[in-house]
């Protein structure tokens, strides 16, 4: 047996690294890195699977052309050469005809790899003309609001939140969606530590937790400044840290005196006594530790509940502890020359741009319209809201579209072409975490199956077919690599490509108290209570709570909150070719509280339909109290086929935007369920 080591490349926070066993030069298992100083030999059951999506009978091994009508998923295999002639062919009619703005590249974070990600595709799209798109359904509402208090994104080493005393998982599901920070919460638990979930949905986390505080959607911005009200009135708070290192201090004390936990407990769903209970435990415990999830940010004030929660480290002086404070993001710490791995000064004038999450829109409305779309790194058939408008988009015989993939998802049965795309053990890449502080580098663990390729190579030979000859787009993996890595921050800190080249995996050198003494990056130079950079984006100066337009404080004919949160068996719509994680999911359901059930006559196991004005969805009942009266859970993206109708649950989301930055709204969500 061969080992050989590799590093996650999917969306999550924790950047595993990989042990991987070959035999015959074939994978036969994937296994934690024990030598990673967070991986630790740990990875999730999901990528264990990994061989059976690299082998299984849902890859894309050969370029195919559609042969069949679009969304029938018949196409007949062509050559390379072939394939990427009709795309240039067709890219420079349209160019001729509408111009290079009729054609849009739709990608996310299918891959994490900064040279896959993020790099000769930006190039050869900026040097096209094509419209832009705003990169916007995961973290950007979050991570705006967090900005606004703190000016970056870092926060809290994860591994020295080991010291917390007490540790608040708020807003996410740590347990599936971030193992290893549970994992060390599990050993701060062990030195006394106790664990707080906070979530509107009662999942792993929250049964795993000491104690648990289930709230209304869109009521985390309520609670958070619930929590300041008590800590600020009951002598809680280190108001000389405070005054020194926090801007508006005696504005926000006014405005948090206007929600008493009487006040909040009717927002959130909660008693006024857990809102004074939750204040003590936090703020007279230290160092307190506060893990801020991605799932509060998907409503529609996403931005103002990050900001209000984001804040209450600096009420109390939690960051002059080690372990304290709170963690977002830690991206901030891995600064990358995006000038010169992107190259925007390709551009010739400034092209329109979109939001990605209003896809159905731009498909079926923009004007002048799309003509042609290249989609990679995504699977906008299934992850993108008001699924039916995408759907109608994606059908348009007027529309080519060619789809770059591992495996045939979704949207590669719309494909007019598509492409093989490899996998990570195929290629080379460079990984930064943004939760970790380790930047990792991988080679290729097996040769590329098939005529798969990477991201890289089919954007060169894209730009040779359209005749652009300009010399970045003849620059390798490695120079690319070196060139987001050319910034002084990683002279000093004593970082090259060549170094992580040799030790696969570098720790970076950060804060032991990233904000002890102040350093924040916002306009004032302190943590911003009070904010003119919220006033600027559309939002009061200081943090308040804003009723969601679709969610329990909404009048209207859907009275159910819908929450799609992660399923513990897929990563959004990756890993769902898999037959055994499939199996072990089980089918897509509807967690209903019996009280909602009831009143339905609706009875575990019933088959439901999920409705409101934008779609519908069938699922199955599971009929049980891990939801709020009033709210609907069906977790995870399934594939199509998975529902009758092959209609998701994305049939059902809103593609309106967040309060800030053009986030998603997933969860703003409102439906009727009724039996079928």
């Amino acid at each position: 047996m061969e080992i050989r080591y590799s590093v996650c490349p999917h969306d999550c926070p924790d950047t595993c690294a990989w042990q991987v066993e070959l035999e015959g030069g074939k994978v036969v298992r994937v296994k934690g890195d024990p030598t990673h100083p967070v991986t630790q030999g740990v990875i999730c059951a999901k990528a264990r699977h990994y061989p059976e999506r690299l082998y299984g009978k849902d890859r894309v091994l050969y370029p195919r052309r559609r042969s069949g009508p679009k969304g029938s998923g018949r196409f007949e295999r062509v050559g390379w050469e072939e394939a990427l002639a009709e795309i240039a062919a067709r890219w420079r009619a349209l160019v001729a005809e509408s111009g290079a703005q009729c054609i849009l590249p739709f990608s996310y974070a299918g891959t994490e790899g900064i040279i896959s990600n993020a790099g000769m595709d930006r190039r050869f799209f900026n040097r096209l003309g094509a419209t832009q798109l705003r990169r916007t359904i995961c973290s950007v509402a979050g991570s705006e609001g967090y900005k606004l208090v703190y000016g970056e994104m870092r926060g809290v080493d994860p591994l020295a939140s080991v010291k917390a005393r007490v540790m608040i998982f708020w807003g996410i599901n740590a347990l599936e969606t971030n193992l290893h920070q549970a994992l060390l919460a599990d050993r701060a638990r062990k030195q006394g530590a106790r664990i707080i979930a906070v979530d509107v949905h009662r999942n792993k986390t929250a049964d795993w937790a000491d104690d648990f505080y289930h709230i209304l959607p869109g009521s985390d911005g309520a609670l958070a400044l619930g929590l300041a009200h008590v800590i600020l009135r009951d002598g809680l708070a280190d108001l000389s840290w405070a005054g020194r290192n926090t801007c508006g201090l005696d504005e926000f004390k006014t405005q948090a005196g206007q929600y008493s936990p009487q006040r909040v407990a009717g927002l959130t769903g909660l008693r006024p006594g857990q809102v004074v209970k939750l204040a003590h435990d936090y703020a007279e415990n230290r160092p307190s530790f506060i893990r801020l999830g991605n799932g509060l940010q998907h409503h529609d004030n996403g931005g103002m509940n990050t900001w209000a929660i984001a804040l209450l480290p600096t009420l109390t002086g939690a960051w002059q502890d080690v372990g304290g404070g709170v963690l977002k993001s830690n991206s901030a710490y891995f600064p990358l020359d995006r000038q010169a791995l992107e190259r925007p000064d390709l551009r010739s004038g400034q092209p329109r741009s979109v939001n990605m999450i209003q896809l159905g829109e731009v498909l079926t409305e923009l004007e002048p319209p799309i003509r042609s779309l290249y989609i990679y790194n995504s699977n906008p058939a299934a992850v993108v809201p008001d699924q039916n408008r995408v759907r109608q988009g994606l059908a348009r015989e007027d529309l080519f579209t060619v789809v770059h993939e591992q495996v045939w998802t979704d949207t590669a049965r719309w494909a007019d072409i598509v492409l093989p795309a490899t996998t990570s053990l195929e290629h080379q890449d460079l990984y930064v975490s943004y939760w970790h502080t380790v930047i990792q580098w991988a080679e290729p663990v097996i040769p590329a199956q098939g005529e798969s390729l990477p991201n890289i190579e089919v954007f060169r030979r894209l730009a040779g077919a359209m005749g652009f000859t300009d010399p970045c787009f003849q620059d390798s993996g490695e120079e690319m690599a070196r060139q987001a890595l050319s910034l002084p921050y990683w002279r000093e800190q004593g970082i090259t490509l060549e170094r992580i080249r040799q030790e696969r995996q570098v720790a970076l050198k950060i804060p032991v108290l990233p904000f002890g003494e102040g350093g924040f990056a916002t306009p004032s130079s302190r943590a911003e209570l009070r904010s003119e950079k919220a006033v600027e984006l559309g939002l009061p100066p200081l943090p308040v709570h804003r009723p969601l337009l679709e969610g329990p404080e909404t009048v209207g004919s859907c009275p159910l909150t819908l929450i799609s949160p992660p399923n513990h068996h897929f990563l959004n719509s990756t890993f769902t070719e898999i037959e055994a994680l499939t199996e072990g999911a089980g089918e897509p359901r509807l967690e209903i509280h019996p009280r909602d059930a009831a009143a339905r006559g609706i009875l575990e196991g019933d088959p439901v339909k999920v409705f409101n004005d934008r779609g519908e969805c069938s699922l199955k009942a599971k009929v049980l109290d891990s939801v709020l009266p009033g709210v609907v859970v069906a977790s995870g993206v399934w594939p199509g086929r998975a529902y009758p109708g092959e209609r998701g649950i994305n049939a059902l989301t809103p593609a309106r935007e967040a309060d800030l930055a053009g986030g998603a709204v997933f969860f703003s969500t409102l439906v009727e369920v009724e039996k079928r």
